[in-house]
């Protein structure tokens, strides 16, 4: 086909090829027939088409906004991937079931026959269970991070683990161990049970990892949930900078896990070993999971992140007021 621009006539052939095509649905075949042309000649037209410029393609959607703001956060965050849903205002746990919903979807288009996933306990974990469909079974294997803490349904991982395998048509390897030990020798020695080691083994090569981040204020906040704290010692921690829970281990604004003696008797695997982890997803929503969120950013913990878009702005302007600080 010469590159000379068509004349009127080949111009408007042209165009009405396009416009049966690309508009109004007909095979190539169908256009040849209707405007009494050879197959041939019509797929050399659409070719000539595309070569001119004739064809553009423009897809419009009225969450375009969330769409920019997703590749604003990973152009200035650590992530590789970032899903924003709408904030259902005045109702967290819509926002949560929207936000749990998305995680959902992004898991199943990231999820692979002979997966392992690895789960923390928490709402937000709970949520993307719930919100999980699929017509087609996965041949994957499901393990807890952590152990357990038994009581309420977002609490007890090991229940999580079980449904989420069920949902997906898989298996799930349990941790048949408390949560929090007694000490920090009989967290040692749990450790080495070999049912628990052999999961956390499993665990720290999962190919996809779904945690919940954790706030320590008192609204909203899972990780008392798992541990009653008293009121003296949520003070201490505010002092000690404290700001976030992950992987049920306390950690500081940076990211660093803190010397809070609770952490040395956690049957969990602790959030340095999410590097063996192919994929690690967070998953949160709500004013009081921004500080969370930013400091296991700051940590280097995630590689995608799932939130809603009230969260997301406050993490963003976080970053960017201690950015002009520092």
């Amino acid at each position: 086909m010469s590159d000379i621009a068509p004349n009127y006539e080949t111009a408007r052939q042209i165009h009405a090829v396009l416009v049966l095509h690309f508009i109004e649905g007909l095979k190539q075949a169908e256009i040849a027939a209707k405007l009494n042309l050879s197959s041939s000649k019509v797929n050399r037209l659409i070719a000539q088409g595309r070569k001119m410029g004739m064809l553009k393609i423009d897809i419009e959607s009225r969450f375009q906004h969330l769409i920019d703001f997703e590749n604003r956060m990973i152009e200035q965050t650590s992530l590789t991937d970032a899903v924003i849903t709408p904030t259902a205002s005045g109702n967290p746990d819509t926002t949560l079931q929207q936000v749990g919903r998305a995680a959902a979807n992004l898991l199943l288009e990231n999820l692979r026959d002979g997966d392992v996933i690895a789960i923390t306990g928490g709402k937000a974990i709970s949520a993307v269970v719930e919100n999980l469909k699929t017509d087609t079974p996965r041949d994957v294997t499901i393990v807890p991070l952590t152990g357990g803490v038994q009581g309420k349904y977002f609490t007890d991982v090991n229940h999580l683990a079980t449904q989420l395998a069920e949902r997906l048509g898989g298996k799930a390897t349990l941790v048949h161990a408390p949560l929090f030990a007694d000490s920090r020798a009989q967290r040692d020695m749990l450790l080495e049970v070999g049912p628990v080691r052999e999961a956390f083994g499993i665990a720290r090569k999962a190919d996809i990892a779904l945690l919940g981040i954790g706030s320590i204020q008192p609204t909203g906040s899972s990780y008392y949930d798992l541990n009653p704290v008293p009121e003296a010692d949520r003070k201490m921690l505010v002092g000690m900078g404290v700001v976030a829970e992950l992987l049920a281990h306390l950690i500081r604004d940076d990211g660093v896990v803190a010397d809070y003696p609770l952490n040395h008797r956690l049957v969990a695997l602790d959030p340095g070993s999410l590097a063996g982890c192919g994929r690690v997803i967070g998953i949160a929503t709500g004013p009081e999971k921004a500080r969370p969120i930013r400091a296991a950013l700051s940590g280097g913990y995630l590689n995608a992140l799932v939130v809603d878009e009230e969260t997301a702005r406050m993490v963003l302007e976080m970053k960017e007021n201690s950015n002009n600080v520092a």
